[in-house]
């Protein structure tokens, strides 16, 4: 099921509901934002109704159970609230207590989780297509942009062919990536809230015939199905935002995979740099 189509499926079902599947749709039309965090044991007891009828209520949508149910509106959640909504949300997945305790070790679950689903075949191959790519296209937009710059900034010491989309309307972007065909790859970031400039971009380079790499949150996210290569990671609201820190990881991941197949050549460039770098007092010096 599609995830915006949750909400005006769960609407359309309602005649056709028990009463007490009725309540619960009745609750989660109204506090989606709520239900998505709940168990089906906290969501039957808050409506009145058995844990397994809570069950019995996703099967009817579709879902092949609860847990289903709980994962779309969790990423219908995360596309469709607002900012204040999302502090909201994020507050009470927190609650009290150390907040820096409680964000690193999301963090650090994030990032594990990260590493068992994410396609290793897909990462591999992507390694391959950004090594052999004629020119390689570099998009992210908002919160994507931070992840976007400092992955481009490390390839163009890499790579020679390395263009940084940077945008700040529809009309700059696609003049700025008009010459991507086949050949090329396409590197788009995007989590939520997704941006429709990033969206539209990866559509015209799978057009175009360049092969498009997407770093994203799930299969689920708009630019999962222009992929050549999708490589998933996760992100979950801390606040207004979403952590960044799996995403990063896998960007991480990407850099040190690239980075070992040229070896030989980085050895030269970055003995080369390190004179550059030295003779131009680049960076402060360590005189102990």
């Amino acid at each position: 099921m599609v995830k915006q189509d949750l909400l005006t499926t769960i609407d359309e079902r309602m005649p056709e509901l028990s009463k007490g599947q009725k309540q619960i749709a009745n609750y989660i039309l109204a506090h989606y934002e709520k239900a998505a965090y709940m168990t089906a044991s906290k969501l039957g007891a808050l409506v009145g109704v058995s844990e397994s009828t809570v069950v019995r209520f996703a099967i009817e949508l579709g879902f092949e159970g609860y847990p289903e149910l709980q994962r779309s509106l969790q990423e219908l959640i995360r596309t469709k609230l607002t900012s204040f909504q999302r502090i909201e949300v994020a507050n009470n997945l927190i609650g009290d207590g150390d907040m820096l305790e409680k964000v690193l070790n999301s963090d650090a679950d994030r990032i594990r989780h990260t590493l068992e689903s994410v396609d290793r075949e897909a990462f591999r191959i992507a390694v391959d297509k950004i090594i052999e790519a004629r020119r390689i296209y570099i998009i992210g937009v908002r919160s994507s942009a931070a992840l976007a710059s400092f992955l481009s900034q490390n390839f163009q010491l890499i790579f020679d062919n390395v263009h940084f989309v940077q945008t700040t309307s529809g009309s700059e972007m696609f003049e700025r990536i008009m010459r991507i065909g086949p050949g090329d790859v396409m590197i788009a970031i995007s989590f939520p809230r997704y941006s429709k400039r990033t969206i539209n971009a990866v559509e015209y380079a799978r057009e175009a015939g360049a092969n498009v790499i997407a770093i994203t949150d799930s299969v689920l996210s708009p630019i999962a199905q222009y992929a050549n290569e999708l490589l998933t990671a996760q992100s979950d609201m801390v606040s207004f935002v979403d952590s960044l820190a799996a995403p990063l990881s896998l960007i991480n991941a990407m850099l040190a995979a690239v980075s070992m197949k040229k070896q030989d050549e980085l050895n030269v460039l970055f003995r080369r740099l390190e004179r550059i770098w030295d003779e131009y007092d680049v960076y402060e010096k360590n005189h102990g």
